[in-house]
């Protein structure tokens, strides 16, 4: 696994856990950093991690209102925690870091889906993170056949 994958992984929890829990984000960032300093053998992923967090919260409101402009029926409260966490991560690669591409981010994405939540996960947030990738570069939606 790259180093960047185990950051998402990293973020992911850290993000996660405030989101279930209901903590600041800052908050649980603190313990991973603290986690961070004692464990120097997963000091390779934790700069990605820490940015990913900081970006995530930085943009919260923003990434979840494209989130739901792209959602189509669902709204947050709708979406499974690990799922609406997994969706911010990507948005937030996809829109506001340019170095990741946005497939690799939408593919991260749906991995962590697909190994970690519903069997119906990795479909709609492959959809979703799509969807959001599209508007950015300003390409039309596909069309649906009748």
């Amino acid at each position: 696994m790259s180093a960047r994958s185990k950051a998402r992984k990293r973020a992911l929890d850290v993000l996660y856990g405030a989101d279930l829990r209901g903590l600041p984000i800052a908050d649980l960032l603190a313990e991973e950093q603290k986690r961070a300093t004692a464990r120097p053998e997963r000091e390779s992923s934790w700069p990605y991690a820490r940015e990913i967090v900081t970006g995530v919260a930085d943009h919260l409101g923003e990434l979840d209102a494209v989130i739901i402009e792209n959602a189509h029926g669902w709204t947050l409260d709708r979406m499974p925690v690990l799922d609406r966490t997994i969706a911010r991560i990507g948005a937030w690669e996809i829109l506001y870091n340019d170095e990741v591409p946005d497939p690799v981010a939408i593919a991260e994405a749906v991995e962590s889906a697909t190994v970690l939540s519903t069997e119906d996960s990795a479909g709609f947030l492959n959809g979703l993170l799509a969807a959001i990738a599209r508007a950015k570069s300003g390409s039309p939606a596909p069309q649906q056949s009748e």
